[in-house]
């Protein structure tokens, strides 16, 4: 049997919270940088403008402009089967997770549908080397696959019985 959830409202506000964050941080970024602009804050960390029309890691990115539409549906399709799975319930680091993916998913789908492209401005880099540019709903949809992923590791009760370890 799972966990208990304290009701989906909690979860959807955790993910309406993201996807606010995640837009605000946004548009801070786009008022204050010109496309490719620069601010080091340390010798490893940078906020830059830079643009995404693909997926993660710019997969897609050269491409004619479909993967826009094509990464939205998936991105909406996916916001809706994790509505359903909040409904259902199951342990708070489970639905935490879920809902962090939600708030991410949406954030960036928001970019897709209105600029035809992700804003990204959270840029590491180290002696020529950088990561490729992030922001707020990434590493929002980063953190709630890892909470997914070390869910997916806790013993689990079967009907009623305490869980196995527990």
């Amino acid at each position: 049997m799972r966990e208990a959830s304290t009701g989906i409202a909690r979860w959807l506000a955790l993910a309406a919270a993201v996807l606010v964050a995640d837009q605000v941080t946004k548009h801070a970024i786009l008022a204050a940088f010109r496309h490719g602009e620069a601010l080091p804050i340390t010798p490893f960390f940078s906020l830059v403008l830079a643009f995404n029309p693909g997926a993660a890691f710019s997969f897609l990115a050269g491409h004619d402009g479909w993967q826009r539409w094509f990464f939205s549906g998936i991105a909406l399709v996916a916001s809706v089967v994790i509505v359903w799975l909040l409904r259902r319930g199951g342990s708070s680091m489970y639905l935490c997770g879920l809902a962090l993916i939600l708030g991410g998913a949406l954030g960036n789908v928001w970019d897709r549908l209105t600029i035809g492209m992700v804003v990204d401005f959270l840029l590491f880099h180290w002696r020529g080397w950088s990561y490729p540019a992030f922001n707020v709903a990434d590493s929002a949809i980063t953190v709630g696959a890892g909470l997914l992923i070390i869910d997916s590791f806790r013993p689990r009760r079967v009907d009623g019985a305490p869980a196995k370890g527990a």
